[in-house]
């Protein structure tokens, strides 16, 4: 019970601040005017935290699945979803979209290092909780 609560409620908080993180905490940049007038420019670093809202999403519905299932295997499984939904978190700034050229920029200072941390975070995390119901399993 304490594991299931524990787990549960670090993965809801943690795919929060990756959902709403970029767009209210830790801002990404602004858009950027265009030369030939025709309105706002967003920068790849918004489009990837757009992906990081529909990715904490699941990350957060993923935290509340481990705090109401009594079943371990599910747990195992939805614990699973966790770590793989984490390593995408972790992609979308570093790879998969990306961000900003310039490292003073908000996102490179502040946005990513922000959700590297949760997703470092949300990897040991669900890592463990695997671990800790196949251990108690048997």
């Amino acid at each position: 019970m304490k594991n299931r609560i524990l787990s549960g409620t670090a993965v809801i908080i943690a795919g929060l601040l990756i959902c709403l993180g970029p767009q209210f905490l830790f801002k990404v940049c602004g858009p950027a005017l265009s030369h030939n007038g025709g309105g706002p420019v967003w920068m790849k670093c918004h489009w990837s935290a757009q992906a990081e809202i529909g990715i904490g999403a699941l990350l957060a519905a993923f935290g509340l699945a481990l705090l109401l299932s009594g079943s371990r295997d599910i747990r195992t499984g939805l614990s699973a979803g966790v770590f793989l939904s984490a390593i995408l978190a972790l992609l979308i700034p570093h790879g998969l979209i990306g961000g900003c050229p310039m490292a003073t920029m908000p996102c490179r200072a502040i946005s990513f290092p922000s959700i590297t941390v949760l997703g470092i975070l949300l990897l040991i995390i669900s890592a463990g909780n695997i671990l800790y119901l196949a251990r108690t399993r048997s």
